[in-house]
């Protein structure tokens, strides 16, 4: 067989158009992307400065040199530097990939080079995807994790700010859950800082959701909830509106390199936030790890390949370099099914 080049563009080994294929694959984030909570901010640099003012945290744009720089807060408490992490990931084609193999589908076109580097980007891109779901959860509850369990960043260690809970005691048949839930709504209202909203959601453990549904005073508005939904096959276990508040049962595992599983919402809890923001969230991406991207806006995903030695099959690289990040961190709430800690 021929030498094994880019079927993107005929020639060569350029990062362009691999990294344009691996954007125009189909996305599989998860429910945080079709909520839209994360929008995408690209930055030129590999890291963010971050400042604090009153519990809102900015990030400081940067600025080509000699242009006007921002106006600095003079009663600002804290200015902290974020890296975005780098999320690279890797895979090869081997000539036994393509040679006298059917097309996947055909009963006798042969395999083509295209075809494999296009399934193997959508593989890295799945991978990708997951891991930036899993981010953006992190990001929803304050502390940005690794793969590895490993804190990236405590949004409240970092800037001094306290978590808020709400333990909603739903063992208990005489919990007045609706007040409970003006509890969270109440503290969420009062630390947007006149950040706009369109209402708050939780997600939710399965746990926490059938405990929720079954307490003897919420029980008969989720029954009225049902049958004035009147849709044949309805999940019921997203958008329960219940105290001002959509429920909704968020049942994710994640599987890292390992094969060690955890779930996105441990038992029992559930995370409370605004929607309809405008600067409340963001995914801030980074330009990726190549001497073609420095100083250029980050994209959300990278692909670039080369050859093996002697010819003998293709490296392919992808990478993400995503940081998701809540900039009000005091509007982030858990629930707890429990009485107290």
């Amino acid at each position: 067989m021929g030498a094994m080049v880019n079927p993107f563009t005929g020639t060569g080994y350029d990062i362009v158009a691999l990294t344009a294929a691996i954007n125009k694959l189909p996305n599989l984030y998860g429910r945080l992307e079709e909520l839209g909570l994360f929008p995408v901010d690209g930055v030129t640099t590999t890291s963010v400065t971050v400042e604090q003012l009153n519990g809102t945290l900015n990030i400081v744009r940067s600025r080509p040199r000699g242009a006007a720089a921002d106006k600095a807060i003079a009663d600002k408490r804290g200015l902290r530097v974020f890296a975005v992490p780098h999320i690279p990931l890797d895979d090869v084609i081997q000539p036994e990939e393509i040679q006298d193999v059917r097309a996947f589908g055909s009963a006798s076109a042969l395999e083509t080079q295209g075809n494999v580097i296009a399934r193997k980007l959508q593989k890295c891109k799945n991978m990708l995807d997951q891991t930036l779901e899993y981010l953006r959860m992190g990001a929803l509850k304050g502390i940005i994790l690794d793969a590895d369990v490993s804190t990236i960043y405590n949004l409240y260690t970092e800037f001094g700010i306290s978590a808020k809970t709400v333990y909603f005691d739903l063992a208990d048949e005489d919990t007045e859950v609706i007040e409970k839930c003006l509890e969270v709504t109440r503290h969420i209202e009062s630390h947007l800082f006149g950040e706009r909203m369109t209402g708050i959601r939780s997600l939710v453990s399965p746990e926490f959701f059938d405990a929720l549904t079954t307490h003897v005073k919420v029980q008969e508005a989720f029954k009225y909830f049902q049958n004035m939904q009147q849709v044949p096959g309805k999940d019921y276990r997203k958008g329960f509106l219940y105290g001002g508040i959509v429920w909704e049962e968020y049942s994710a595992v994640w599987t890292d390199k390992d094969a060690n599983s955890r779930k996105a919402i441990t038992a029992e809890l559930g995370h409370a936030f605004p929607e309809g923001t405008g600067e409340t969230f963001k995914t801030v991406v980074a330009p990726g790890n190549f001497m073609e991207t420095v100083n250029t806006v980050g994209q959300l995903y990278y692909a670039k390949q080369e050859p093996r030695k002697f010819n003998q099959g293709l490296d392919i690289h992808t990478e993400m370099n995503a940081l998701p990040i809540c900039l009000r961190p005091e509007v982030l709430v858990k629930v707890s099914t429990a009485a107290s800690a």
